[in-house]
């Protein structure tokens, strides 16, 4: 399937059972919800994915029943996010074989990568495949900034198409659209930034609170391109409390939490990480139970 790098793509939840399998049924109650709202496609095994305590084989899995349940309606894209160029290639073709319908990539991990290195990846795992790629620039968690200068290099290589600008800088949407017109879709992927970015000129939105609330989501950004900017700009005050649990180191747990509480998900998560609990969790229970005492009502755009 086409990805047109448009809409809204949630960086969907790994959902796990209590013995630490993978739970494949919660994983289709989340992303039927994700459907039913009119998100655009799903990104599996990024970092609300778990991803780091997620062996290949399970990632194989999980992508086999991302397509299943998906069933050829959206765009399926694979996160590949591995310490090695060998690792990075050998999930890069196990992801092309099962069938993925594109690639989000993002700078080697753990090792701190200069700009040549980190290119030099980028353009072997490019060359290595045909699906589209789009480039996951996230200085602040990651340490590594795709500089424009890299991407006037990756430019060269027709299947990378898009990126998820997680730099916190918004006004960096606009230095790439200088730079490059319309060469790359820009995703925001920083939650709380998502309205701004998308009034400024983002093509999409690699969504985290998606998970919990996925038609309020969808309603921003179409309410957004449709320019009825007022009526987004309500949903999304009453939003940002949610969306900003999304930047936290256990944004994985808050975002489980809320996705239970509003009956399509489960809070399982793999250790090292546990469950919120004591003063914590009672801190985003509250910010949770406000927001659905005072969910808006949404307005369908045509």
């Amino acid at each position: 399937m086409e990805v047109s790098w448009q809409g809204v793509y949630p960086a969907v939840l790994t959902h796990f059972r209590e013995d630490d399998s993978l739970d494949h049924e919660m994983f289709a109650v989340n992303t039927e919800a994700q459907i039913e709202a009119g998100i655009n496609g799903i990104v599996l095994a990024g970092s609300l994915g778990e991803a780091s305590t997620l062996e290949q084989s399970e990632k194989n899995e999980l992508l086999k029943a991302g397509l299943d349940v998906v069933s050829g309606r959206i765009p399926v894209i694979m996160n590949i996010a591995e310490q090695s160029l060998k690792a990075a290639l050998r999930a890069v073709s196990d992801a092309e074989k099962l069938g993925a319908d594109g690639l989000m990539l993002l700078p080697p991990l753990r090792y701190f990568a200069d700009s040549l290195e980190s290119l030099e990846y980028f353009r072997a795992i490019a060359s290595a495949t045909s699906l589209p790629l789009m480039i996951y620039n996230n200085p602040v968690d990651y340490k590594i900034e795709v500089t424009l200068d890299m991407f006037e290099s990756l430019a060269e290589y027709p299947n990378v198409q898009a990126v998820k600008e997680s730099t916190r800088n918004i006004s960096n949407i606009i230095r790439m659209q200088n730079r490059f017109g319309k060469r790359f879709k820009l995703l925001t992927g920083v939650d709380p930034l998502a309205f701004e970015s998308l009034c400024i000129g983002a093509d999409g939105w690699v969504a985290g609170l998606c998970d919990a609330f996925p038609a309020e989501t969808v309603a921003i950004y179409d309410l957004v391109k449709a320019g009825r900017m007022q009526e987004a700009l309500d949903i999304y005050r009453w939003f940002l409390p949610l969306l900003e649990l999304d930047l936290h180191p256990k944004l994985v747990q808050n975002i489980k939490l809320a996705a239970t509480m509003t009956g399509i998900g489960s809070e399982v998560v793999r250790a090292p990480r546990l469950k919120l609990a004591g003063a914590e969790r009672e801190r985003v229970i509250q910010i949770i139970e406000s927001s659905l005492a005072n969910r808006p009502a949404l307005t369908l755009v045509d």
